[in-house]
């Protein structure tokens, strides 16, 4: 939908709390985005939906978005769905217990002693960790393939019973979308990964994250995420890199998880990069919001397609409050 109609809607929706959507119905303008994919039809986001509903929706929703991306993935790579031998799934928008590879993993042929690896809460920071994760099994075993998969229903958290300004602005941002790539140490790939890291500062749990509520998730999104990313993300960068043998100098382009208009800003401040160096991401925000984990794999689709820079810095934030950080060079 497009974020003129998802601003009317919004308007609509909270029109109980008309004080609270005048007060920050703006973000939608404001948010560098111009339309997004939601997994139900509009019209469901208005009923009154508890746990159970919004669940099964996402288990409805998840198991059709992880078929599609993991089907074209390993299409992409070349191979069939049963030369898969390990699966990473990162997903922390909803339950599933067995998890998303198990329920889809019969109809679309992977083998019945593939091994399984799922990963929740890990938030935005997913796409990065969970394909550091997936490199790493696959390093640890060479030769084997690793499918790494992420899904992210983001509208389904969507909250009408609540005075809470992160709700309205989780509204005008959060999308819905997955991702999927294969990791081996054979092959022809489009790129090495060549290290990772992560950097969690303490205190911050307050930051970014769920907290469990009756009705469903209800979103922490503090304001202070653009200013705490200007701060601290340069550190935090330069300690990743240096654990790697790097320095920034040595990084040609970042690939970065475009959380909003904002966070896109302050990371160019940050680094001192040039003002809309990060074009990628901010045409991903725009053409598909915030997708929590898989964003920053769409904007890496699109890198490729305009060709991989010799050495990417791949950067995500995360609950926790967390930075992931992952190198990639060109094949």
């Amino acid at each position: 939908m497009s974020q003129s109609e998802a601003k009317a809607k919004a308007r609509e929706l909270f029109a109980g709390r008309k004080a609270l959507f005048d007060r920050l119905g703006g973000v939608f303008d404001n948010a560098g985005i111009d339309q997004r994919a939601i997994v139900a039809p509009v019209d469901w986001y208005a009923g009154d939906h508890g746990w159970e509903a919004r669940n099964s929706l996402y288990l409805d929703a998840s198991e059709r978005l992880f078929e599609e991306a993991a089907l074209a993935a390993i299409a992409r790579a070349g191979l069939e769905p049963g030369d898969v031998d390990g699966v990473v799934t990162v997903s922390t928008t909803g339950i599933a217990t067995p998890s998303l590879e198990a329920r889809v993993g019969g109809r679309i042929g992977l083998r019945a002693n593939v091994r399984r690896v799922p990963v929740f809460g890990l938030g935005c920071a997913g796409g990065i960790s969970g394909l550091a994760t997936a490199a790493r099994l696959a390093a640890a075993e060479p030769g084997s393939r690793w499918l790494f998969v992420c899904v992210e229903t983001c509208s389904i958290s969507i909250r009408l019973d609540t005075d809470d300004p992160a709700a309205l602005v989780a509204t005008a941002l959060f999308g819905d979308g997955a991702a999927a790539a294969l990791v081996s140490t054979e092959g022809d790939g489009v790129g090495h990964v060549t290290g990772a890291g992560e950097r969690l500062w303490p205190d911050t749990l307050g930051i970014m994250g769920w907290r469990v509520e009756d009705p469903g998730l209800a979103v922490i999104f503090d304001r202070a995420i653009p200013p705490f990313v200007t701060a601290e993300l340069a550190g935090a960068v330069d300690s990743i890199l240096g654990e790697l043998g790097l320095q920034r100098s040595d990084i040609d382009r970042l690939c970065s998880h475009p959380g909003g208009a904002k966070v896109v800003t302050a990371i160019e401040q940050a680094l001192e990069l040039g003002e809309g160096s990060l074009d990628l991401e901010r045409d991903v925000l725009r053409d598909h919001g915030n997708m929590s984990a898989p964003t920053v794999l769409f904007v890496l689709e699109r890198l490729l397609a305009r060709g991989l820079p010799k050495r990417t810095l791949m950067t995500a934030f995360g609950p926790g409050f967390t930075c992931s950080a992952l190198s990639l060079e060109r094949a």
